[in-house]
């Protein structure tokens, strides 16, 4: 659990309403998006939280509408439901810069959440993105041609996965929004620093992901760390030690 106070829920219209935690504190504002499936009190968002209460930054953590503590069904969400889950409580809590950090999925959604808020708001925006087995576009080339059939016919496909006792399930709502938000096969108009990493062990999200990620991007200030030995998940306490150095490096301009 984080330190401080319990989660909070922010009211919305028409929408579920979504927990999170936020503390004020020197920007820009680190904000810290989940994997599928996966909430705010994960090992790696909470210790960047600990970590930017201790440090006086502003940090925010949240769950996606049907994930976690937040109000929802996770059937009826999509990517772009989820990527205005974001963009609603970055509006709400996050003043001036935010610094995106994106965990598999999340990866993706920092993209789509960078690139709506630079097409809005400007490219200063955006401080910079830090991506953890970022996994844009795992729709494409996550799923066999048999899997993708099984969405397409039943509306959904149930996989067992080694990090929950609940199986993953991915909708056909889902599945279609992520095939129409691809992004590596474009260039990707960012141009604020971006820092990868990457478990050179990943079974999840191929390493080459990362290294397609960084040739799409328009930045020139992209860096990929390949960590020696390291799973998807990227949690080992070395692991952690360097993604808060890389989020505090990015945050301080060094």
């Amino acid at each position: 659990m984080t330190d401080g106070p319990a989660f909070q829920l922010l009211d919305r219209t028409g929408r579920p309403r979504l927990a999170y935690r936020h503390i004020a504190g020197t920007g820009p504002t680190i904000v810290f998006l989940p994997g599928y499936m996966s909430d705010m009190e994960g090992g790696k968002a909470t210790a960047l939280y600990a970590w930017a209460a201790a440090e006086g930054r502003a940090c925010l953590l949240l769950d996606y509408a049907g994930c976690g503590s937040s109000e929802g069904l996770f059937a009826e969400q999509d990517l772009i439901d989820w990527r205005g889950d974001v963009l609603d409580l970055i509006d709400a809590k996050a003043e001036g810069p935010v610094l995106l950090v994106g965990s598999s999925m999340g990866g993706w959604l920092m993209l789509l959440v960078a690139l709506a808020l630079v097409r809005r708001d400007g490219p200063a925006r955006v401080a910079g993105l830090v991506g953890i087995a970022a996994a844009p576009d795992f729709t494409d080339w996550g799923f066999s041609d048999e899997e993708k059939a099984i969405i397409q016919a039943e509306g959904e496909l149930r996989e067992d996965t080694p990090y929950s006792d609940q199986p993953y399930v991915t909708t056909r709502r889902f599945w279609q929004s992520g095939e129409a938000n691809r992004l590596l096969d474009a260039p990707i108009p960012l141009a604020c620093p971006v820092r990868l990493l990457h478990g050179q062990a990943d079974g999840d999200v191929p390493p080459g992901i990362s290294h397609r990620l960084a040739a799409a991007l328009a930045s020139e200030d992209v860096q990929v760390t390949l960590v020696k030995g390291g799973d998807h998940r990227l949690s080992r306490e070395g692991d952690i030690a360097l993604l808060i150095d890389t989020v505090a490096r990015l945050a301080t301009n060094d």
